[in-house]
């Protein structure tokens, strides 16, 4: 870089790696002012306002998503888990994420809480994706989004995306209509299609397990949280995860479940995850 005297005007030619983050000082050979030279400043890099990031570990949820987005002018990229959707959204800053809370690697809501605690892209919309896995369940919105925007249903998404999206760039939120009650549709008895490949039957297998999980801990956070710190979440969530479990059982094929503890593994893979961000 090229620093001007501003006492004799002397250009000087100073190489950056001679140039400490904190700056450093240089005598001008002419008239031995000393200079107290920093490197510029990286300029931020801007949101892209057509960037759209679609995360989800399912190709037909992200198929879905891309039939809606693209349809309206908008560019897309797609992630599958935790960390990759961490790593492009800092790096292609994308206007808005819509995430799902169950993602593998790092949950959906804990990818959101952390891009809202960055500066660089704490200004990015985000949007989560709660996969209720018994929708006669829950009556209320999540009791906390981890600093996301808003929030839809899987089943909503054709319905209330791009209301949602527009609501968020426009200010306020959209809310589901409530006014027509639909009677609770029965659980699956056994499931019928094909067992898909092994690779994807695990990933489905998996993806059930963290979807119990995570509405677990959407809708009861402060719960969880001490369950986890006192090593009873086992204990105190008992009947939600025999619930999951049995649920489970009926929708992942026996030659997958066969496979391994997939359940299990994904309970003991979030309750260590917790417990190293409490340090506990």
């Amino acid at each position: 870089m090229v620093v001007i005297c501003p006492k004799c005007k002397v250009r000087l030619k100073i190489h950056d790696e001679k140039i400490s983050p904190d700056g450093s000082r240089f005598c001008c050979p002419k008239c031995d002012t000393v200079l107290l030279v920093k490197r510029p400043s990286a300029r931020r890099k801007e949101i892209n306002k057509r960037l759209i990031m679609v995360a989800h570990s399912d190709d037909s949820f992200i198929e879905r998503a891309l039939n809606i987005l693209k349809g309206e002018g908008f560019e897309v990229i797609t992630s599958k888990d935790g960390i990759d959707a961490m790593v492009k959204s800092m790096k292609e800053l994308p206007f808005l994420i819509i995430i799902d809370v169950a993602l593998p690697k790092i949950y959906g809501f804990e990818v959101t809480k952390r891009i809202k605690e960055r500066a660089e892209t704490r200004d990015i919309k985000v949007i989560l994706i709660t996969s209720v896995y018994d929708q006669r369940r829950y009556k209320r919105p999540p009791s906390t989004l981890y600093g996301a925007d808003d929030y839809i249903e899987e089943p909503d998404l054709e319905d209330l995306l791009l209301a949602k999206i527009r609501a968020l760039t426009e200010g306020g939120r959209v809310e589901k209509e409530t006014a027509e009650e639909h009677p609770p549709q029965p659980e699956e008895k056994a499931v019928t299609e094909k067992a898909a490949p092994h690779a994807a039957g695990v990933e489905r297998a998996r993806r059930l397990a963290r979807t119990v999980l995570s509405d677990l801990y959407l809708y009861n956070p402060r719960k969880a949280a001490e369950a986890i710190a006192d090593g009873n979440f086992r204990e105190v969530f008992q009947v939600q995860l025999s619930e999951g479990f049995k649920l489970y059982q009926m929708r992942i094929p026996s030659e997958i479940r066969t496979q391994g503890d997939f359940f299990n593994e994904e309970i003991e893979r979030f309750i260590e995850r917790k417990k190293k961000e409490t340090g506990k």
